[in-house]
């Protein structure tokens, strides 16, 4: 009998510590709400800042379809992978997220849940107080200065973005940006113009043509045969 009684009052001073560093790992939160295997979600500590793992359902609205993210809160900045689902519970988009501004490669899924596109961003420290960032001539992609700019929280398109056709899966179009700007790629015809008119013509031909400048221009014999 007195072996049963301790047993229970361990097992009570067990229970009583447990509880103790359980309402202890809750204090720092001024609301928050538990899954059903207990787990924390949607917490928001004594700062008003959003901490830890949450879930966001977001309704359809003029027409957009509704869904649900889920991710990581670090001093109220999304940090991490979240992802993102439509409400019939499918894998619609998966985003890198840094200093709570997109970071790396994002990714997004057709309906079928094939590959529609790929961004790649950069995101700005905002604690750092400043960056350097390029500056492009006009007309080309020749990087002619640096700037440097107060940082801010803000992210830039920086990477490869990729676009496929929905149907097929095929890769249709591609865009790499330099920290937010878009290099223009040259167009074919006017790149095979600017290098017909950059020919050099000999030294024979540039002397014959200004000795006979303003002349009254005869037909010559080239040597070639014909009709």
């Amino acid at each position: 009998m007195k072996n049963m009684w301790l047993k229970i009052q361990k097992l009570t001073f067990i229970f009583v510590l447990l509880q103790f560093f359980f309402n202890m790992g809750f204090a720092q939160y001024k609301t928050y709400e538990l899954t059903a295997d207990r787990d924390t979600i949607n917490a928001i500590d004594k700062k008003d800042l959003k901490q830890g793992r949450w879930v966001l359902h977001v309704g359809e609205l003029r027409g957009e379809p509704g869904y649900e993210e889920e991710g990581i809160f670090k001093d109220g900045k999304k940090e991490g992978v979240w992802r993102r689902y439509n409400l019939n519970g499918d894998l619609i988009a998966t985003e890198n997220y840094r200093y709570g501004g997109k970071d790396g490669v994002q990714q997004y899924f057709t309906m079928m849940g094939d590959l529609g596109r790929i961004e790649s961003w950069k995101a700005y420290n905002p604690d750092a107080p400043y960056d350097t960032i390029p500056v492009y001539g006009q007309g080309n992609n020749e990087i002619i200065d640096y700037k440097i700019v107060k940082a801010q929280q803000y992210s830039v398109k920086h990477g490869t973005w990729k676009f496929y056709d929905p149907n097929t899966g095929r890769l249709i179009r591609s865009e790499t940006y330099d920290r937010g700007f878009l290099p223009k790629e040259p167009d074919a015809n006017v790149a095979a113009a600017d290098d017909k008119t950059k020919k050099v013509k000999p030294a024979e031909v540039l002397q014959y043509e200004k000795k006979n400048s303003g002349k009254k221009k005869v037909k010559t014999r080239d040597g070639a045969t014909g009709y």
